[in-house]
């Protein structure tokens, strides 16, 4: 299909499947999809849609999403016989929820399903919000409100923490004064268990050391002695046998080494005695980090280490939390100040805006033959801030001057919802730069005279965008710029999309006159004149 830029009339017969259309739009706008529908359950369903876009400032969003910009915007979406569903932007596949949001930028559908939305202060909102044009003041409270809220949040989470770090403070306290208290450093568990060993085993050691030195110093059968004599001997014949001046070297050589190990050994020997009180500590050392090793859970010293810091830490929040506290307290006063600050400027805004959409409602309701009728737009107060701010919006309304108004989707009927939704659309679409509008039989309900204003009212709407509308009313058909009529070929069971000549749009409005097949002359000039009205 190629739609026209401004009024599209889609009708046919009950049954013939205009839903078709709205439940492939459905998909292309990020709609969850579902396998049941499709006809043939072998293949791949494809729906394919053209937007132009270049009129309405879509560029941040496209970058924002790694999205390739182009004017003329493509959607595809494919959905496997497996249920699985991927989407295209210009041939990038996207999340569902980026082509949802896209979607909501691009296409507004409406159907007599989706006036049950007035029911729904977020909606009730965004017309109000839509009416006052509160786009800029709107992101400035959402931002404010969200600092606001991570103030809170920040501040909410530090009372969880000092209450529970107070609830535990003396256990805290006696489990970082145990470790503090061993005043423990990195590397320390591997000295004292060496040092330990090595005081366990002194005699040893020092019987060791001793007779090392002695054999390496006595007098003269030392080792050192006998080396003397075998350098003194290989010199004495360096002139008769010539290696013997190499070897000379090398014992002399052989001899300074072992002449500072006796050395080494003899200042060992002074070092190494039997302590007790030494090895009492170190045991005592080793046994009070053990313990606390066991204790905690851990493997070295290290942890213990990380551990005492911890502790350390939680008695700092402890000790510094007045302080902080106050800090952030005084941080969301101070956010809360802005907040509400902007929620006053939306408020202002939008209870002005009521008055106005509240006037030009009742004045839209007379022309569709409600002109008794009263519709109030009221802005209320919340409790509290909230996400869109400090106000309550709800619309109240009264079919005759005899009833005070209540809220609407109480007390009117499906036909009156339905009007005052095509009012709401028709007077914020201008405000909502919204692309496409669709309707769906939203004229259900109403016949004469208010069906031909609807229909005026529809094409009033398309000035300026493109409007969709699927309709049984040859009134309101008869405002189109381009007819399509869907209908079941007999043959094959499928349906069928058709453009209509200027002559077969008469003949299809003509038989909806008529309510049947069979047109006369007369129902031909009439659909011939509200064609041309």
């Amino acid at each position: 299909m190629t739609l026209s830029p401004r009024l599209n009339i889609i009708t046919g017969e009950t049954g013939a499947g205009k839903s078709i259309l709205l439940g492939a739009l459905g998909l292309v706008l990020g709609n969850r999809a579902d396998i049941a529908t499709l006809k043939e359950s072998g293949r791949n369903c494809v729906v394919e849609a053209e937007f132009e876009v270049g009129a309405y400032a879509l560029e941040e969003f496209f970058e924002e999403n790694d999205l390739e910009w182009a004017a003329t915007t493509t959607i595809r979406r494919v959905i496997t016989p497996a249920g699985k569903s991927r989407a295209y932007v210009n041939d990038l596949p996207v999340q569902l929820a980026v082509l949802k949001e896209l979607g909501t930028r691009l296409i507004d559908i409406h159907s007599q399903h989706h006036s049950l939305m007035i029911a729904g202060e977020g909606f009730r909102m965004q017309i109000v919000d839509a009416v006052a044009e509160n786009g800029e003041q709107r992101s400035a409270y959402q931002e404010a409100y969200a600092a606001l809220r991570r103030a809170e949040s920040e501040l909410a989470a530090l009372r969880r923490t000092v209450e529970a770090n107070l609830r535990d403070k003396e256990y805290i306290e006696f489990q970082y004064g145990q470790l503090a208290a061993l005043k423990l450093r990195e590397g320390e568990l591997a000295e004292l268990e060496s040092e330990s060993r090595m005081l366990d085993n002194v005699e040893r050691i020092a019987d060791t050391i001793g007779g090392a030195v002695a054999l390496l110093d006595e007098d003269e059968n030392g080792v050192l002695a006998r080396l003397r004599q075998i350098e003194g001997g290989f010199a004495k014949i360096s002139d008769v046998y010539t290696p013997a001046g190499e070897v000379a070297e090398r014992v002399k050589g052989a001899l300074v080494e072992l002449k500072d190990i006796a050395a080494q050994l003899g200042e060992e020997a002074g070092s190494v005695e039997n302590n007790p009180q030494r090895a009492e500590e170190v045991n005592d050392r080793l046994d009070a980090i053990y313990t606390l090793m066991r204790k905690h859970g851990v493997q070295t010293v290290e942890e213990l280490i990380a551990l005492e810091k911890e502790y350390g830490s939680k008695l700092g929040i402890i000790v510094d939390a007045d302080a902080e506290l106050a800090r952030l307290e005084s941080e969301v006063g101070r956010r809360r100040e802005v907040a509400e600050k902007c929620a006053a400027t939306l408020t202002a805004s939008r209870r002005k805006a009521a008055e106005s959409l509240a006037a030009q409602t009742e004045a839209m309701l007379a022309r569709l033959g409600m002109e008794h009728s009263t519709f109030v737009g009221r802005v209320g107060v919340a409790e509290g801030l909230t996400p869109t701010g400090a106000d309550t919006v709800d619309f109240l309304f009264s079919s005759s001057p005899k009833f005070s108004p209540q809220p609407l989707e109480k007390v009117a009927s499906g036909g009156e919802i339905s009007r005052v939704m095509l009012c709401l659309k028709a007077l914020v679409a201008d405000k909502a730069n919204m692309p496409t509008v669709v309707f769906d039989e939203i004229d259900t309900g109403i016949s004469g005279r208010i069906a031909d204003v609807t229909g005026q009212i529809i094409a009033e709407l398309s000035v300026g965008r493109q409007v969709v509308n699927i309709t049984h009313l040859p009134q309101v058909a008869s405002k189109g710029d381009t007819h399509f009529r869907v209908f079941k070929d007999a043959a094959d069971g499928r349906t069928h999309i058709e453009l209509l000549s200027a002559e077969e749009r008469v003949v299809e409005i003509a038989k909806m006159l008529g309510g049947n097949e069979d047109v006369s002359d007369a129902a031909l000039e009439l659909a011939r004149r509200l064609i041309e009205k």
